[in-house]
């Protein structure tokens, strides 16, 4: 088996869509968690890459939110597709970065994207607020790679 299926356990791994779909309902963003063992490219090419493996650029605002996760090299990267990064400032996903490394750092894996996804749709609210008519355009599944 390999780090990446020991990261998480199956309830772990359904307490993080559960924490998608809670913060889902803040806003209109979509929000993906993508978990692989490690990358040989730079981290952020390798997020972006798996951005448009999952399709995740076609959502109607161009609001989807990737946080990639690269067990074994210790590294993970927020990732807002283009409508995001139009209508935010430059810093914005350092708060969930924070939340997300603080409980990293102590070796809360699980409770770090727990509260990484619920900072990002909390950030996301202000810019892209939930609608009477918004749709889950992505899944909340968690993908591996």
């Amino acid at each position: 088996m390999s780090k990446v299926e020991d990261f998480l356990s199956a309830e772990e791994e359904q307490e993080i869509v559960l924490a998608i779909r809670q913060a889902e309902l803040n806003t209109s963003g979509e929000i993906r968690v993508h978990l692989e063992a490690t990358t040989l490219l730079p981290h952020y090419q390798r997020a972006l890459e798996v951005f448009q493996m999952l399709k995740m650029f076609n959502t109607q605002q161009q609001n989807a939110v990737l946080i990639y996760v690269a067990v074994e090299d210790h590294k993970f990267v927020i990732y807002g597709d283009e409508g995001i990064n139009k209508v935010v400032p430059e810093n914005f996903w350092d708060a969930t970065k924070n939340v997300m490394q603080e409980q990293f750092k102590q070796g809360n894996f699980k409770q770090g994207i727990i509260k990484g996804v619920l900072k990002a749709g909390e950030e996301l609210k202000a810019h892209f607020p939930w609608q009477i008519n918004d749709e889950d355009e992505l899944s909340n599944e968690i993908s591996k790679g």
